[in-house]
């Protein structure tokens, strides 16, 4: 089994803009020089195309590429209804293989020099028998980046993502804080008590954003701190 180079991009929970922050990452990566390739393992929520089921934020990481890779190598595992993943493939009868996922991102690596995994909502959310995101981070084997949305109740959600990864066996190369609430009182404070309290960077703080802006990502990351 070969040694994967990258990053698994996790979230304090979903919707708090894991994929905003990988596409960044990507982009700022690549600003450096760097041949890389996003992946979105499994998604929820797709909607049917004539091409098959797509998911938005997979084909975010597909086009803020550097490689031009077929989306079914994106996101092999996709489902239609916007629920929990584990939900979603047991009603069509779908088993989700980690072995897959891991031999579909070897083959990724082969075209890129790092990979930006994205999982599905948070740490800890079910993907079936085979077990949980935390599982498949550590099969991949990656380094994790936790996305942290800056909201009312981050700070707790926050670093208990953060002990639940460490106790996981993982290295956490740093966190990217995103703010989702930008009426949210004190965020300056709360920023500085997740620096005092995680023992890993702040790889950048992303500010409340209405639109896509890959370019702008970006420039709020922090990437040469990664590599």
């Amino acid at each position: 089994m070969s040694q994967l180079k990258g990053f698994f991009v996790t979230g304090t929970d979903t919707g708090i803009g894991k994929t905003w922050a990988g596409c960044g990452l990507i982009l700022a990566l690549r600003q450096r020089g760097y041949r890389v390739i996003g992946m979105k393992p499994i998604a929820s929520g797709c909607q049917r195309t004539a091409e098959g089921l797509r998911n938005e934020d997979a084909l975010c990481l597909q086009s803020a590429s550097a490689v031009s890779i077929p989306y079914e190598s994106i996101n092999p595992y996709a489902f239609e209804p916007p629920i929990a993943p584990h939900i979603a493939a047991q009603e069509v009868g779908v088993k989700i293989q980690f072995a897959k996922i891991r031999s579909m991102a070897e083959g990724l690596a082969l075209h890129a020099e790092y990979l930006v995994v994205e999982g599905v909502g948070g740490w800890r959310v079910p993907l079936g028998k085979e077990g949980d995101v935390a599982a498949l981070a550590a099969v991949l084997q990656l380094p994790v980046v936790l996305v942290v949305g800056v909201r009312l109740g981050c700070l707790n959600h926050a670093l208990l993502s953060v002990e639940a990864i460490v106790a996981a066996g993982l290295p956490l190369a740093g966190w990217i804080a995103n703010v989702v609430d930008p009426q949210m009182e004190r965020i300056d404070e709360n920023l500085e008590t997740l620096c005092a309290g995680i023992a890993a960077p702040c790889l950048g703080v992303i500010p409340f954003l209405t639109q896509f802006q890959p370019e702008q990502l970006a420039a709020c990351l922090h990437a040469e701190s990664l590599v």
